[in-house]
């Protein structure tokens, strides 16, 4: 029998809203169940995503499932790790790099698909858009503000990072605390939320 959150991804996977927009056509990527414990908001696929339909399966999927702490048959469980970006379609190339998700995607879906995530133990809001969309006021000033700020959104479940893009290795240069002080904590989260044995409450304190 199918549920609630099945209707609701397959009403998802058949969207037009955004069509006359899309210069490959709607292609909605999306990973979530019922029983999901992470749940991932990003900004929108990239054309790699778009021509495979799975989520980060590109470099910067791959850079995210390092700083995760996870490997790809746990990311890729969708009773585990839901991932639902701000755009679920690819939306065309821009003069410096992909065009932001479509405006219509996620005041569309967002609100119908996101109470259903009862499980979820952890947020990760990756990138700007992200963090607009699920912080609003609560952000900083800049993305590296809010980024800095990041253990102010813990005690809502929510962890904001930077994109894990190969474009934003200057970023990471320029903030080594992203690497020395957020990763461990963000792995260790992710290990408690999904019930994983590299779990260790020390790593918490």
């Amino acid at each position: 029998m199918s549920t609630q959150i099945d209707r609701v991804l397959t009403d998802i996977r058949a969207c037009q809203i955004c069509k006359a927009y899309l210069p490959l056509g709607p292609r909605p990527v999306i990973q979530a169940a019922s029983g999901s414990r992470v749940l991932i908001v990003s900004q929108a696929p990239g054309r790699k995503v778009h021509e495979t339909g799975i989520p980060f399966n590109d470099p910067s999927g791959n850079r995210l499932r390092d700083w995760m702490g996870v490997n790809d048959e746990t990311f890729y469980d969708p009773s585990r790790v839901a991932v639902i970006p701000m755009g679920f379609c690819f939306p065309g190339t821009g003069k410096s790099g992909d065009l932001p998700p479509r405006p219509e995607c996620a005041p569309t879906w967002h609100p119908r698909l996101l109470p259903l995530l009862t499980d979820v133990r952890l947020t990760l809001d990756i990138g700007q858009y992200a963090q607009n969309g699920l912080l609003g006021e609560q952000r900083g000033r800049t993305l590296t503000d809010t980024v800095k700020g990041w253990r102010e959104y813990l005690k809502d479940g929510k962890l904001p990072l930077p994109h894990p893009s190969p474009r934003n290795q200057m970023w990471l240069r320029r903030n080594p605390w992203f690497e020395d002080e957020l990763l461990p904590d963000l792995r260790a989260r992710v290990a408690t939320a999904l019930d994983l044995p590299s779990f260790t409450s020390e790593s918490l304190s």
